[in-house]
């Protein structure tokens, strides 16, 4: 029995030893902080790169949706005598054609589903840019309503239509040819795009499915007295996607503008603008 007792005053004496153990090996408040400190230290120095690599990610995605803009056109245009899409057929009459979508009435949002180009995408609709944009909800009676292109533009006024030679309803009709662009891969086909929302104090975007050129063409002529309004939008770190007439993706670092008009000046804080050369030679047919 009492061989018993001592066998058990070792164990409850060795427990309590290795307890003891235990707690001269545990971490010290001050050794847990700095613990703590170095893993916030290198969270810190990784958060950049995650960054980083997931906007190149969104850019590299954004890319593959305007080839596929790209593909969808010249697969429109080799079923159509070689006639690219027409941009907005008519806009200056009921205004329910787009290149991105139709709609039955001017109450209705266009549906991409039923626009031109849907079977010549994969899903039948056109993607949307996965970098995020503070697009304005407009309602789609508005003039200013273009909802559905996924933040693409469209060079509406050499390739999708003929308006360069004049503003009128049946050169919206009409469009440029392949065979008819001289530099297929210096003509901008469809690039990011948005619109600077001057109806909510600027402080957002209006989706806008056209890729305005630097100046205006009146009559085939370059006007440099009126500026429009740039609707490149770089939304990828200062710089944007451009797809062009010969298939492929690029991008476009935003350019300096230099001139006095204000509304412009406004629009590039936004980071509209844009790449150079600031004409139109890269959208023009020559």
């Amino acid at each position: 029995m009492a061989g018993r007792i001592g066998t058990g005053n070792s164990r409850i004496i060795d427990a309590y030893s290795i307890m003891s153990t235990g707690n001269k090996t545990a971490f010290s408040l001050v050794e847990l902080l700095v613990v703590i400190a170095i893993i916030s230290l290198l969270m810190g120095l990784l958060m950049p790169a995650l960054t980083v690599s997931r906007l190149q990610s969104r850019r590299i995605l954004c890319k593959s949706n305007i080839r596929q803009l790209l593909l969808a056109n010249t697969g429109y245009a080799a079923q159509n005598d070689g006639s690219y899409v027409p941009a907005a057929m008519d806009i200056l009459s009921s205004n329910r054609r787009r290149w991105h979508g139709v709609r039955n009435d001017n109450e209705s949002p266009f549906d991409s589903a039923k626009g031109p180009l849907a079977s010549y995408l994969d899903d039948g609709r056109v993607n949307r840019c996965p970098q995020k944009v503070n697009f304005v909800e407009v309602n789609p009676r508005d003039n200013h309503y273009e909802k559905g292109a996924g933040g693409y533009g469209y060079n509406m006024i050499y390739l999708g239509s003929r308006i360069w030679q004049a503003y009128e309803d049946q050169n919206c009709r009409i469009t440029a040819k392949d065979f008819q662009v001289a530099q297929p891969a210096q003509t901008l086909m469809f690039a990011d795009a948005a619109m600077v929302d001057f109806y909510q104090d600027g402080a957002g975007y209006l989706e806008y499915s056209f890729a305005e050129p630097r100046y205006f063409v009146i009559n085939g002529e370059i006007d440099t007295i009126w500026d429009p309004l740039p609707s490149i939008h770089f939304r990828h770190r200062s710089h944007a996607n451009i797809g062009w007439a010969d298939g492929h993706v690029d991008s476009r670092k935003i350019a300096e503008y230099s001139g006095p008009n204000p509304l412009i000046i406004k629009a590039a804080r936004l980071n509209l603008g844009w790449f150079e050369p600031l004409d139109n030679s890269l959208f023009d047919l020559k």
